[in-house]
């Protein structure tokens, strides 16, 4: 079989790191996958722009946000002048497009593994009690409220501190009704209505990360917990887990809602009680952490859809560390000035 190109996002890692360096590296470490790995960068100055043992080319995007029809001609352009068989999207916001036009790009030969349209919409807030419930978990107290008198019966109902969150981004932590209401109305300025109250639950911070195959089958599951995160939150050492009950609850998220694609489950332990944070789906920036264990998610979902043999190993040891670290990486400024004039640069030639 021919080389698959791969295009991937996220490329940029900086201190709030995107996932697509740690996706790249772990295609490449698939010995006996032959790919060729496109970086899809929403900037010059992008990380993975510079790391030529990882991405063999690297494009400027328009950015998700604007245009869909835009970002699917490119992907084409793409697909058309240096190859594109598989797309592995690492950014929420670029979600909506692949979702939507899934059926589209695979009818051009671009293939994705991510979640329907109804799936997607699991990982509002809003909806995380009656995912909880399916999956044989819990969640913090929590009220959905779209007026200022909701917000002080939900405060009185669930208490103090109280995390105040939009029903898909942003968070903080209230301790009084006017850093409360501060984040109100903050949260709706920016990202509208329902904004969620949630009683602040403390204990152990586990994450689990996985991939669906759409059929209710599981291409891999890594359970961690943190041990240590920056300012911004993002971890930056943590260790392997087995935490039984959210390994459970994570494959009967896949089992129960036929997940498609990457997911990660960010939970709370409280003793024996699992309590269910956040669903991002697709794979969290820590995701390399997996493929290092054995369990390379990326490759996984690549050989799935090219009916290669597929590693379904879920098992990994527990008590591994996982320590992010920052790197130098020298470069002239040829892969700049490609990228600012022409849109577009590859590593091994010059254009």
């Amino acid at each position: 079989m021919k080389s698959i190109t791969v295009g991937v996002s996220g490329i940029n890692a900086v201190d709030n790191p995107g996932p697509g360096v740690g996706v790249a590296r772990a295609l490449k470490e698939d010995t006996d996958l032959d790919v060729k790995v496109v970086g899809l960068a929403y900037d010059a100055m992008e990380t993975g722009i510079f790391m030529d043992w990882l991405f063999d080319k690297s494009y400027v995007m328009p950015y998700p946000s604007g245009e869909m029809e835009a970002y699917i001609q490119r992907l084409l352009y793409i697909k058309e002048s240096f190859g594109l068989d598989y797309v592995i999207p690492s950014l929420d916001v670029e979600l909506p497009i692949y979702t939507r036009f899934a059926d589209e790009l695979a009818q051009a030969g671009i293939h994705c593994l991510v979640p329907t349209r109804t799936q997607f919409k699991l990982r509002g807030k809003d909806r995380l009690t009656a995912v909880a419930e399916r999956i044989g978990i819990r969640v913090p107290r929590t009220e959905v409220v779209t007026t200022i008198d909701d917000l002080y019966r939900a405060l009185d109902t669930i208490g103090w501190p109280a995390m105040i969150k939009g029903a898909f981004y942003q968070a903080c932590r209230a301790h009084t009704t006017q850093q409360a209401l501060a984040c109100y109305h903050n949260i709706v300025a920016e990202w509208g209505y329902p904004v969620i109250v949630q009683q602040v639950v403390t204990g152990d911070e586990l994450n689990v990360v996985g991939v669906g195959d759409g059929q209710g089958g599981c291409l891999g599951l890594v359970g961690i917990k943190k041990m240590g995160t920056t300012s911004l939150g993002k971890i930056w050492t943590g260790v392997t887990i087995r935490n039984q009950a959210m390994l459970d609850a994570a494959r009967a998220f896949i089992k129960e809602y036929k997940w498609r694609g990457a997911f990660e489950l960010e939970c709370m332990a409280q003793g024996d009680d699992i309590f269910l944070i956040e669903i991002n789906p697709r794979l969290p920036a820590w995701s390399y952490f997996a493929a290092g264990l054995g369990i390379n998610l990326p490759a996984n979902m690549v050989r799935q859809a090219f009916g290669l043999p597929v590693n379904h190993n879920t098992d990994y040891e527990p008590g591994k560390l996982y320590i992010r670290y920052t790197y130098e990486v020298i470069s002239d400024s040829v892969p700049f000035q490609h990228m600012m004039t022409k849109g577009e640069h590859a590593n091994d030639t010059q254009l």
